[in-house]
């Protein structure tokens, strides 16, 4: 029975790291259709990162629980633009759930030329802890 309970964590962390993988190959793909129609004037790529050890929650991956938004932009990003990216992000509810129940724990948006970047931690964004009715 014990075996069956560890044999069963190791299916959902698989199944975990694909649904993880198909959403940032979804999202890397609209946001290069974005670019290329016109609709965003910087292209967005997304990728795993370290995250941030001080984010952590119950779900966090333990692994690259970082969610990386790198702003192929050709110049460093003003704080006030990095800022604007992580906001869009943060205000989809839906979005930032299944980021967290995906184990991700860390927003971080940098440039491509710069050092610096923003990072939020998603646990925060994710409106959880609503009573139940």
């Amino acid at each position: 029975m014990q075996i069956d309970n560890i044999w069963n964590n190791i299916l959902d962390w698989f199944n975990d790291r694909s649904e993880r993988s198909r959403l940032i190959r979804s999202f890397n793909a609209a946001a290069r259709e974005s670019f290329i129609q016109g609709v965003a004037p910087t292209m967005l790529k997304v990728s795993l990162s370290k995250g941030n050890r001080e984010y952590k929650h119950q779900f966090s991956a333990w692994m690259n629980s970082g969610f990386r938004i790198q702003a192929l932009s050709g110049r460093p990003l003003s704080k006030d633009e990095m800022m604007f990216i992580g906001q869009t992000i943060l205000n989809d509810t839906i979005l930032v759930r299944r980021l967290v129940a995906l184990g991700w724990d860390t927003l971080e948006v940098h440039d491509d030329s710069g050092i610096y970047g923003c990072r939020w931690k998603l646990i925060d964004y994710a409106s959880i802890g609503g009573l139940l009715t």
